[in-house]
């Protein structure tokens, strides 16, 4: 019998959608809010960027926020710019195909691509018509996830979530097509919609014995990789290593850093790896959906958001008051959310169309 994706989406809940998380957490989330004495202090937390990163910001202009050692090579492409000037660009910063294209302002992965040639380019570029950031693949095999925060009156910080990305893979028998491999292997077929796009040119031919295909190279958990809870990598050593990095990025205290690496020993050499991107206020403790580890339920994962967010308000408090910086416009903010929503819209749709 032919499984259905949907159903097992809806009764298992590390694919329910971010509401069923965040509704059950909101009359918490007022109670700090009222302690404040600001519908909206949290937005501080992150002096150094828009909102704290709440998902409108760039994150091309957030991932500048760390030395250019750390950061895959790259260039911001404006909605405005001329396509006939793009190759001397891609020349001019050494990228070379395949790379990687995403929205400057965007999340959970929608539009971001992995871009094989020139024409694939300007066709994406074309089709989402918005600032889009233009980056090196990073071609490390690993990736990983660290939520890290660090008050503003100390030296040092704490990591407190380690997601390890696993990339679905399916193995060829020399008899089953890719289409029928997907179906089979029991995480992919519930991205099947999105392979088959991903791999139209394949999806019919039958993968040799032995045969490995990597079906998704974005870390994501819309893209269908699996998020791994990391949280027994958390040592002395790995925030040595953090605080290494964050102590560089001034005016960012809190969120989760996207880093694709060698192997673990040379990162944590700080050597053989690339942050992918800095993550804001809107990051989540992404090891909450590995439903696989033996402590992992849907209230623990409350929990975890939970104590997330009562840091978050901590470090935004401490940088109002210590920092003299006043918190936002709430009508500002809700034009801003308001437009989020239906800039999100647009990506969401986009993303699911073949390029």
């Amino acid at each position: 019998m032919k499984r259905n994706a949907a159903f097992v989406k809806l009764t298992h809940w590390e694919h329910w959608p971010a509401f069923t998380y965040y509704l059950p957490l909101l009359p918490l989330f007022l109670v700090r809010s009222i302690k404040a004495r600001h519908p909206i202090y949290y937005t501080v937390a992150n002096p150094a960027v828009l909102y704290s990163g709440n998902g409108t910001e760039s994150k091309f202009k957030t991932l500048e926020l760390l030395p250019e050692k750390y950061r895959p090579k790259g260039f911001l492409f404006s909605k405005n710019d001329s396509l006939d000037g793009l190759e001397k660009r891609l020349i001019e910063a050494q990228i070379n195909f395949p790379l990687v294209a995403k929205p400057d302002i965007g999340f959970r992965g929608y539009m971001v691509k992995k871009i094989d040639n020139l024409d694939q380019l300007k066709k994406y570029l074309t089709l989402l018509d918005e600032n889009t950031i233009i980056q090196e693949f990073i071609t490390y095999q690993n990736e990983i996830g660290v939520f890290y925060h660090k008050f503003p009156d100390k030296k040092t910080g704490s990591v407190s979530s380690v997601t390890i990305k696993k990339f679905v893979k399916v193995t060829g028998d020399g008899k089953l097509t890719l289409s029928e491999l997907i179906q089979k292997d029991e995480r992919a077929f519930l991205y099947k919609d999105l392979f088959s796009i991903l791999h139209r040119d394949r999806i019919d031919q039958v993968l040799d014995l032995d045969e490995e295909m990597t079906l998704s190279v974005i870390g994501n958990h819309s893209k269908g990789t699996q998020f791994i809870n990391g949280n027994h990598l958390i040592n002395g050593k790995l925030i040595d290593f953090m605080d290494g990095i964050c102590q560089e990025m001034e005016g960012w205290n809190y969120g989760r850093l996207d880093i694709k690496y060698k192997d673990y020993k040379s990162l944590m050499k700080g050597t053989d790896f690339k942050i992918l991107e800095v993550n804001g206020i809107i990051s989540e403790p992404t090891h909450i959906y590995d439903a696989t580890d033996k402590n992992a339920s849907f209230l623990n994962a409350l929990k975890s958001i939970n104590k997330h967010w009562a840091i978050m308000g901590k470090i935004a408090v401490q940088v109002h008051n210590d920092q003299n910086i006043p918190y936002p416009s709430v009508a500002a903010y809700l034009k801003n959310i308001l437009w989020l929503r239906t800039y999100s819209k647009k990506l969401k749709k986009l993303n699911m169309l073949d390029l």
